[in-house]
């Protein structure tokens, strides 16, 4: 049995493909590794005894834990960080519900300014927003690091592409059975909507924790310390204790680390499922 030309081509492009098989598992290893070895030397400097050339010790993190005082930072940060979280879901919801749903005049154009207030730092802003927050009296209060970023427009760019991927037979369905607006988008919406809500959800929570910018500027009180000023208070301008500064990085780190972990799989689907539609 002899084979023609074609197949003789299309086995021997099989087995260059065979053959280049290793290749991608190799080139993902080497990608791992290369993200995860800034991780490796941050968790070993943190365990490194400080004066010695070798030797592991857990006491830097007694020592982070209490100069940085993280208890404290721990408990305004998850505040913040809950509350922003909360007002941008709830203002996203009813935002990109409203431009996803209804139909208005001047809507697109809605969608185009949200998505370019996206590229407009926030450090920009920032003078008008302190003037904003010291005419309403809120410098140095929770409303300060909570207010500024309650809305946020991508949020609501997100939810809006989300929901237009839901039928609206649903929504007319409930409508027929006397169902209003508001329990159309709590009751089936929502619920629907759950994989782009928790990719939210992480994507707010994690900035949040990590923002340094808002409580450096529009906070100056000891007790509204969150855990990224804490950390900055680690560098010190001619020394740092380096073991110490690394076990405060891990300490801070690892909540976030833990979130996404648990997180992923609905995280993944959520981006997955949340494609531009007009």
């Amino acid at each position: 049995m002899t084979l023609d030309s074609s197949e003789i081509i299309w086995q021997n492009r099989q087995n260059r493909l065979n053959a280049l098989s290793w290749l991608s598992p190799v080139l993902l290893l080497l990608g791992a590794m290369f993200v995860l070895l800034p991780l490796a030397i941050v968790f070993v400097t943190s365990l490194s005894a400080a004066g010695k050339a070798s030797g592991l010790t857990g006491a830097n993190y007694l020592a982070a834990w209490q100069r940085g005082n993280f208890l404290l930072a721990f408990a305004n940060s998850t505040l913040v960080a809950f509350a922003v979280t909360a007002c941008q879901i709830f203002t996203s919801a009813l935002a990109g519900y409203a431009l996803a749903r209804f139909k208005f005049w001047g809507r697109q154009s809605v969608v185009l300014i949200l998505l370019a207030t996206l590229i407009i730092p926030f450090q920009i802003l920032v003078v008008p927003i302190f003037l904003v927050l010291k005419w309403g009296h809120l410098i140095n209060t929770y409303g300060a690091l909570i207010l500024p970023t309650a809305a946020n427009a991508f949020g609501i760019f997100l939810l809006q592409q989300y929901f237009q991927t839901i039928p609206v037979e649903l929504e007319e369905s409930a409508a027929l059975d006397g169902a209003t607006r508001w329990q159309i988008l709590w009751h089936i919406m929502l619920p629907l909507a759950r994989p782009a809500l928790l990719t939210l959800f992480l994507f707010t929570f994690i900035g949040e924790w990590n923002d340094l910018f808002k409580p450096l500027v529009f906070t100056t009180r000891p007790e509204l310390r969150t855990v990224q000023l804490s950390l900055a208070a680690f560098q010190e301008q001619f020394t740092n204790d380096w073991s110490v500064l690394m076990a405060a990085v891990v300490i801070t780190t690892l909540p976030m680390v833990l979130l996404f972990l648990v997180s992923q799989r609905q995280f993944i689907r959520g981006i997955a499922m949340t494609g531009v539609k007009n």
